[in-house]
């Protein structure tokens, strides 16, 4: 049983991709090509908030088709990719979307969502996350590790 606690009062999920939604790794196959690995049981903690009614976003320091094929699938409401400084485009979500600091969460792992995890009043990071990431203030540690369920968790901790 998860750890987590979020409101009811939530209404988007906003997320970084890698490190959240993969291992955290990239693979390199044979022509060069850059490959990630997907739980299906993130994939399907997309589907279950979405047909919950939630809102999804991505931000990511990273371009890359998974995360194209991911917004095709379950029509991703915000998506954005190659983004160095990812405060900015989490504030104009919210503001697009007209969210209080009570309806949406943020989910990150890295130094470079400091900012929107600082930024957020409900946020959520993963085991493997530096210790800087996890001495933000009110932060949520996921029990289930990256590309491993720790979205999933989050989806069910919102539903459930």
């Amino acid at each position: 049983m998860s750890k987590l606690y979020l409101p009811k009062t939530i209404k988007m999920v906003i997320t970084d991709f890698d490190g959240v939604m993969t291992d955290g790794c990239v693979y390199i196959s044979d022509s060069g090509a850059f490959t990630r690995k997907l739980n299906f049981q993130d994939v399907m903690g997309m589907s279950i908030l979405k047909k919950a009614g939630f809102k999804l976003g991505i931000i990511s320091g990273e371009g890359n088709e998974a995360i194209e094929m991911l917004a095709k699938k379950f029509q991703i409401e915000e998506v954005h990719q190659s983004i160095r400084v990812k405060i900015d485009v989490l504030k104009s979500i919210i503001e697009r979307h007209n969210l209080t600091q009570e309806e949406y969460v943020y989910i990150g792992d890295d130094v470079n969502d400091l900012g929107c995890l600082e930024y957020a009043k409900y946020k959520v990071t993963l085991p493997h996350a530096p210790m800087r990431v996890k001495a933000v203030e009110g932060i949520q540690i996921t029990e289930k590790t990256c590309g491993n369920g720790a979205f999933r968790e989050v989806a069910d901790c919102l539903t459930t």
